[in-house]
Order: C-alpha cells, then structure tokens, then sequence
C-alpha cells in the first residue's frame, strides 16, 4: 500500500484566492494528496468525501489540531463524535423541527426580506453584500437563536471573527485576538439574557436549550449558539450571493427560473457550484487506506465539498453554473451525523422566501460588471461585494 502524495507547492493563499483549478488538477492526477502547508491529507473526489463523513468511527470529528477550540473558547458539537455529538445537536433540535420552521421561522424571514428589500433603492448600484444579503441572515438567524437583542453589524461581525479564527490554520495572533474580542462581547450579551428566556419559554434556540428537561451545561449552550452564529450566517449570506451572481451572469436561465418559480432549483446549483462551508477536518482514529493510499491513525484528512461538488464522475461540466442538470448530488450541507442542522431553514429563507421578493420588486437587476464581484476563501467561500443595478 502507498503513501499518500506530498504537495509541498499548493498554498493558503492560492487556495484562498480561487481552489478551483487547483482541486481539478488534484481529482485528475493525485485525488488522496498530503498538502503540506495546510498541514491536511486532502480528499477530493465525491464519492471519498461522503465515504469519510459516513464513516465517523474511523474519521473523528475530534480534530485536536484544528484551531476551531482556541477560536470558540470552547470544545463544540463540531468536534465530537458519538453520544457527546449527538446530546448536544439534540439539544437544539426543537428549534429546528419542521411545524417550528414553517410556522414560526419562515414568516419571520418573510417579515425581514420585504422589510430589508424595501428599503434599497431604484435605479442604483447597490452592493447587495453589505445592504442586503448579510444583514437579512444576521436578523433571521438573531431570532431563531434568541439573541434578538444584537444588532446586524455584531451578528455579521461575531460571524466572521470566529469564521477567521476557526480557519486559521496558520496561527496567527491578529485573528485569534479578533475572536477573543468576539467572544467576550458575545457572552456578555448571553448572560444578559438568561433571565429573560428562563421567565418566557419560546422556540427559540436559547430558549429550548435552557428549558430543556435535563439541559446541557451553560457553557455548551454558549458553544452551540456560537457554532450557529458562525455558520448560520455565512452560509445563507454566501449562498444568496452566489445564486445571484449565477442568475445574473445567466440571463437566460435567470428568465427560465422566473417563468417556472425555479428558485429551489437556483438555489442548490448555487451552493453546489461554490459551496459556503468548502471543507472539513477529520481525524483519522485507525490505520485505513482510501484510494489504495494508506492513512495512518493520526493523520487529518480534510474532506474537500468543494472540489466534490464538481467531480466529474457525477457533474458534466461541474465548472459551469446550470440550473437545469438532471442530477445534482452536492455535497454542501454535509452527510452523515454533522448534517447541516440550520439546512432547512437556509434553503427556505433563500430560496423560497428572498430571492422571489428580491426577483418581485426588481426584476430587472442586473450585475454590471461581473469582473468587479471578488470572491475569497478556502474552508469557507464567497463573494466578499455584489454590486448590482436594480431595476
């Protein structure tokens, strides 16, 4: 049995600038490749990713090497497996069941896109980025947490504070000071509010996590709504953008999905061609081999969504941005026991909620200049603006 390649040239910031070539050179020549400056094995065809995420007793969520604890100040969901994964996760379910969603969350996200959507203005370029896309999933996802009481700027700020220090995989200080600066606010406001949930039990994930008949510990709940704060935002901010991007650099099939209400369909092209959380660490628990290249215990794989939303053994043309394939099994909100808990609300809140109301009120957008739009990111990815003339 092999060793898996060394690839001592790829860099953290080629991959943060575009990962794309490079992960179709790596599924074409060196699938299972050691990426010695991200400190990963990488796995970057399909059907090894899902193998990975599906086989937990082998690859641990229990990556000690990553720098999400120090981020976090704490030990999360994210990074456990088993029972301990599974309390936790529960924990916050009832936030997340299907009548709480349809009946509570969704005319919530209804309320704020009319809100946020009337209130951008005609004929201009607006960058939908910072006027519309990250503030709608900063307020919806403050709700359904219970955390009404920040403001869209902390939300956004919180979010990405722990986003870059979850993913510096380089060490640095600055995006550790950033997230510790993050955390204290963040717990601040928590403590303010327990009180308040403990006295008026709602569906709220603050509130269920709480009220709960045997709760977890507080510092867990505070871990669980970080985890939420720093995914829960990015993901449907990011998603929205690049759907829109799609549609608008698409006229055709942007025409296509207007006249069938196709924004279902938008939507999961949109997180498959780039999708929001990119890749993930997993610590390999026993001796394996995947590939035919062996995988010692103690090794970290990283599975590359990214790069397995666009294999082609299952995409035609996986680099192209098309609604209407006949098949489209990304991989963006995960498989296997860590399952994106936030994915139904995501898809709802985008697709069936904003981009109609967006589509609605100016169905002659249009993206200028598409050169303009910079996209950023490596475990997690983006447009960082959108500038778009509303019509």
């Amino acid at each position: 049995m092999k060793q898996a390649p060394e690839n001592t040239e790829i860099t953290l910031a080629q991959l943060d600038e575009d990962p794309f070539p490079i992960y179709q050179r790596l599924r074409r020549e060196a699938p299972i490749v050691q990426v010695k400056n991200a400190g990963r094995t990488f796995i970057t065809k399909a059907v090894d990713t899902r193998y990975v995420k599906d086989n937990p007793e082998i690859f641990s969520s229990n990556d000690p090497n990553t720098p999400m604890r120090r981020a976090f100040w704490a030990h999360t969901l994210m990074r456990k497996d088993g029972q301990e994964h599974l309390r936790e996760r529960m924990a916050m379910a009832p936030s997340f069941a299907p009548k709480v969603i349809r009946d509570e969350w969704v005319p919530e996200y209804e309320k704020i896109a009319k809100e946020y959507v009337a209130r951008l203005p005609r004929g201009e370029v607006i960058d939908l980025f910072s006027t519309l896309s990250g503030p709608y999933a900063a307020r919806g996802l403050a709700i359904v947490l219970g955390i009404d009481a920040a403001t869209d700027d902390q939300m956004q700020r919180w979010s990405q504070a722990l986003i870059d220090g979850a993913g510096n995989f380089g060490w640095k200080d600055e995006p550790f000071q950033r997230a510790d600066r993050a955390n204290e606010e963040m717990h601040r406001l928590f403590d303010s509010l327990l009180d308040r949930h403990r006295a008026k039990t709602n569906n709220s994930a603050m509130s269920v996590m709480l009220n709960a008949d045997d709760p977890i510990e507080k510092k867990q709940i505070y871990a669980n709504i970080k985890i939420a704060i720093g995914g829960g935002i990015n993901e449907p901010r990011d998603a929205l953008n690049t759907v829109l991007f799609g549609l608008l650099s698409n006229p055709e099939q942007l025409e296509e999905v207007k006249r069938n209400a196709d924004w279902d369909k938008a939507f999961e092209e949109g997180i498959r061609w780039v999708a929001p959380i990119s890749a993930s660490s997993r610590l390999v628990v026993e001796d394996t081999e995947i590939r035919g290249c062996f995988i010692p215990k103690g090794d970290v794989v990283m599975t590359i969504q990214a790069s397995a939303n666009r294999d082609e053994d299952l995409f035609d043309d996986g680099e192209s941005f098309f609604v209407y394939r006949s098949t489209n099994p990304h991989q963006s909100f995960g498989n296997g026991p860590h399952f994106c808990q936030g994915t139904h609300i995501a898809r709802r809140a985008v697709a069936q909620v904003m981009l109609p109301i967006l589509f609605d009120r100016f169905p002659n957008m249009s993206l200028p200049k598409p050169s303009a739009v910079n996209w950023r990111g490596f475990g997690f990815r983006g447009p960082l603006n959108l500038p778009v003339l509303l019509n």
